[in-house]
């Protein structure tokens, strides 16, 4: 069982971090979602309608990414937290991208919510998965592109196991490895804040939210949380 752990110094820096860790197995991809369908084309009617919008980054919770952005070096104008990339492309665009029904399931909680939010193909991670400062050393492949390998900045923050880097600038780009497709079947989906002692409510509707979609679908589903304890959780 994959274990998931945030630094000491990471969580010296960012105190407010919780992180919800939503963990599906038997996952079936290859199947109709109705449920996730539904969300998307739901959130697309109310921005036609002008009844709802995605939070941009005058919102507090995207200010927050924004600023630990900063704290690390990342302009995040130019480099942006998930949730704020996804979200300003939905209001341009009107509509969300469809990528397959387990990425459609989390992004459609992401930008309801406002909170950053990624997943992991565990089948392909190696062995536990650490959220800490880069040194400049490690190599990333990005997703979509298998042939490219970048090094993370030191001092950036990063997800790793112990065959690379699976995230780069804590939430803007997962990499080509743990991607997860149709075929995924053991997947660990997260969902995060900065700002618990204000967004960690927030966290937990999400993380009930996904776990929604994703239960019609899996053989079981999870959830754990991920916050400054040395312990770590599975």
């Amino acid at each position: 069982m994959t274990t998931f752990r945030i630094a000491p110094d990471v969580t010296n820096a960012f105190p407010g971090t919780l992180i919800a860790v939503v963990t599906a197995t038997g996952l079936r991809g290859q199947e109709p979602w109705p449920g996730t369908v539904s969300a998307l084309e739901d959130m697309e009617k109310q921005l036609i309608d002008g009844i709802w919008q995605p939070a941009d980054e005058s919102d507090p919770r995207i200010e927050a990414w924004h600023n630990a952005y900063r704290s690390f070096g990342t302009n995040p104008r130019r480099i942006r937290p998930s949730v704020d990339a996804l979200g300003r492309r939905f209001a341009k665009k009107g509509t969300m991208p469809r990528i397959n029904p387990a990425v459609d399931s989390y992004n459609a909680v992401s930008v309801r919510h406002g909170l950053p939010a990624g997943a992991f193909d565990l089948d392909h991670v190696s062995g536990d998965v650490d959220i800490r400062y880069a040194d400049g050393t490690e190599e990333f492949t990005p997703l979509g592109e298998p042939d490219s390998i970048e090094n993370p900045k030191p001092g950036e923050i990063i997800y790793t196991d112990t065959a690379g880097v699976l995230t780069r600038h804590w939430n803007h780009r997962d990499a080509h490895r743990t991607r997860v497709t149709e075929d995924s079947t053991h997947v660990a989906f997260l969902l995060e804040t900065v700002h618990a002692s204000r967004d960690g409510h927030l966290v937990e509707t999400a993380a009930h939210d996904l776990r929604g979609l994703l239960e019609p679908h899996a053989d079981g589903v999870a959830v754990h949380y991920l916050s400054p304890d040395p312990s770590g959780t599975r």
